[in-house]
């Protein structure tokens, strides 16, 4: 993708990954849009890069995700890139948790990691194929290739994601959408909560690493260890999720 001069949608861009690359964008002379359901966030984001634009919206429910690209489209219609980063994770133990009463609890993880980011991508890609140059981005995670037990839906849907970016790269070739999918190893950020503060990745050098990787035109850009399970056999890629099993065994059985 082109590294400046665009008009970027970044999706959970008010903290965390989703900051961390509107910082970057901001500081290549980009545009950047970003929107989340804490306004607080998007304005704490805000005046910390005056440049941001922001709007509020929880992207697990349908209609305001076509309220989100109804806005976009209406009020920024120069808009080039989708970045598709908001999402949820939550642990849990199959054996102990409420499917019964509290199943919308659960399927609000689905809702945010799946849902919205595909149907997202169904809106803009055809407003996208019309322009010279246009770039969708899906966020990832190493888990899509190494589930996390104790993150079992988290991790079903990071695989759905990786597989849909597959897809639509292969519908979008013909046109001028590139596809890009990042794949995050763990990062120091907010969206995994305190049990999740230990071996993970400094969020700006993670950053930095994808950033080299969109400047050197890589289609799917992992980092640290999950650069390393990009090129792992199906073999390795089991027996590095059945390290991380038991390395959280403890974690899942007092859930």
């Amino acid at each position: 993708m082109k590294m400046t001069g665009n008009t970027i949608l970044i999706t959970g861009g008010g903290s965390g990954i989703g900051l961390a690359f509107a910082e970057r964008f901001i500081k290549m002379g980009n545009r950047v849009l970003i929107c989340g359901r804490r306004e607080g966030a998007l304005q704490k984001a805000k005046e910390q890069f005056p440049s941001l634009i922001t709007y509020t919206c929880d992207l697990t429910i349908e209609s305001e995700r076509i309220a989100l690209f109804d806005w976009v489209i209406t009020n920024h219609p120069e808009v080039n890139v989708l970045v598709n980063n908001a999402g949820i994770l939550q642990r849990f133990n199959v054996l102990t948790a409420d499917a019964r009463d509290n199943w919308s609890h659960y399927n609000q993880e689905i809702t945010a990691n799946l849902d919205a980011p595909i149907h997202l991508t169904m809106l803009l890609a055809p407003f996208f194929a019309k322009k010279e140059e246009a770039t969708i981005i899906n966020v990832s995670s190493g888990l899509a290739f190494t589930p996390l037990a104790v993150t079992p839906i988290y991790s079903a849907t990071k695989a759905a994601i990786h597989s849909f970016t597959m897809s639509l790269r292969r519908q979008l070739s013909d046109t001028s959408v590139e596809v890009i999918e990042v794949v995050p190893p763990a990062v120091a950020t907010d969206l995994g909560g305190e049990w999740l503060r230990t071996h993970v990745e400094p969020l700006h050098d993670f950053a930095d690493g994808i950033f080299k990787g969109l400047e050197a035109g890589e289609a799917e850009i992992g980092y640290s260890t999950s650069a390393e399970r990009l090129c792992m056999s199906r073999d390795q890629l089991d027996g590095y999720a059945e390290k991380m099993y038991h390395a959280m065994k403890d974690s899942i059985a007092s859930l």
